[in-house]
């Protein structure tokens, strides 16, 4: 019997961590290669974990709603070596001495478990200062989880604070900083009737997404305002016709997609990484879009955005949609993206300032469209207006290259009538 290893895999570009949803196994069970064995959300991408190998599961090392990094041990699967037989009395007594090996293996693992810490629970010991010795594992094997530290921050937190000597609170201020959640946790006092909801898979994925997006990069914001009118008299115009001969909706946001598109392939900076050192241009322009799911946000990716039709855009809108509300998104449809367009006024918005998807250079959100009256020649109209709403990591990029492209933008929206757009 040899004893493998499963590790946590990457769910897609830049995903550097999953959160273990449910598993699908127990221990003791059998699984074939490739048999879905955990559930696991990132915040771009629910997926399951297949079986690397065949085998028997003997330890479950991540509880469920535990975040793991990539490459970090999540199980140990038992399998089965295929020996040459020899004799039938031979092979009893390698039978025999195999299980007595692999029940070693087990023994020894459990006893190992005891000083094997995950990525998290190292993280929060050093950030609260903990010896992991004091702290009794509830896990497989004696195996110390996050929770297990989390309740011992909680028990002990406020004794240490409190004997701790004056001078040394005032001079480690950046560990006072990285305390500062655990106290507010503290801080906030339930009350009867209030409901306590347990931060954990999609909503901890997108929550430490964005608040990682938000103290990396230094975000800049701008707006302009753009005169749809003609587009949406276009579009208002073909869309029962065109729902009626392709089967899916022509919206507003298509069109949109489109313009960003276009502008991005004459403005490339916009289409760029940051890389710690350097920053990477991006060749194909794939395009993500925010795609929301009760309380879960997911970001798939329009594929060569810039080469497609409105049409094709249109297509691919509904099927990715879809594929979110369903559950159904592959980790193809999340990977690649290199700029972010959000429809934000699907739910009424008319101003709003996106949080960048990290590693990406910027986020745009597209805003309700309203009538408003608006002075042509000297005359008041009723138009249709739109804003568009700009973030910039300004590590990337500066005002006057983003202005330039958000006028681009604004120039071939507003350029969009019947006689200029291309559907197909």
């Amino acid at each position: 019997m040899t004893v493998e290893k499963m590790t946590m895999p990457q769910l897609g570009e830049s995903v550097t961590e999953g959160t273990i949803s449910t598993w699908l196994v127990s221990v003791g069970d059998q699984v074939n290669k490739y048999d879905p064995i955990a559930e696991v959300m990132t915040d771009k991408v629910n997926a399951e974990v297949p079986s690397s190998y065949t085998g028997k599961i003997t330890e479950l090392a991540a509880a469920e709603g535990e975040t793991i990094e990539v490459g970090t041990l999540i199980c140990y699967i038992e399998t089965e070596e295929k020996v040459a037989e020899e004799t039938e009395t031979n092979s009893d007594t390698e039978t025999n001495t195999t299980e007595h090996t692999g029940d070693k293996q087990v023994e020894n693992t459990d006893n190992a478990m005891k000083k094997r810490y995950s990525p998290a629970v190292l993280r929060l010991s050093q950030e609260h200062d903990i010896d992991l010795n004091k702290i009794e594992g509830s896990g497989r094997g004696g195996r110390i989880t996050r929770k297990d530290v989390e309740k011992y921050i909680e028990k002990n937190d406020t004794p240490q604070e409190q004997s701790a000597p004056l001078q040394e609170k005032e001079t480690d201020t950046a560990a006072e900083k990285e305390e500062t959640p655990s106290a507010a946790k503290k801080s906030v006092q339930r009350e009867t009737g209030d409901i306590e909801i347990p931060v954990k898979g999609v909503r901890k994925a997108i929550a430490d997404n964005m608040a990682r997006s938000t103290q990396e990069i230094p975000h800049a914001w701008m707006q302009v305002e753009v005169d749809v009118t003609d587009l949406m008299k276009y579009r208002n115009s073909v869309k029962d016709s065109f729902k009626n001969q392709e089967g899916f909706s022509l919206t507003p946001f298509a069109f949109f997609v489109k313009a960003v598109a276009q502008a991005l392939k004459e403005f490339p900076e916009l289409n760029s990484m940051w890389a710690g050192d350097k920053i990477i241009q991006k060749k194909d322009i794939h395009l993500s879009i925010a795609v929301a799911k009760d309380n879960e946000l997911f970001v798939p990716v329009i594929k060569h955005a810039d080469e497609k039709t409105v049409k094709a855009i249109a297509r691919d809108i509904t099927t990715l949609a879809a594929k979110a509300r369903q559950g159904k998104l592959s980790q193809e449809d999340m990977q690649g993206g290199t700029f972010t367009v959000n429809n934000t006024g699907s739910f009424g918005s008319v101003s709003s300032m996106g949080v960048i998807n990290s590693p990406q250079a910027a986020i745009l959100q597209v805003e309700s469209i309203v009538k408003r009256p608006v002075i042509i020649n000297d005359m008041f109209a009723a138009r249709d207006m739109v804003n568009l709403s700009l973030s910039l990591d300004h590590r990337i990029l500066d005002g006057l290259i983003c202005g330039r492209f958000l006028s681009r933008v604004k120039e071939i929206l507003e350029g969009m009538n019947a006689s200029s757009i291309t559907l197909y």
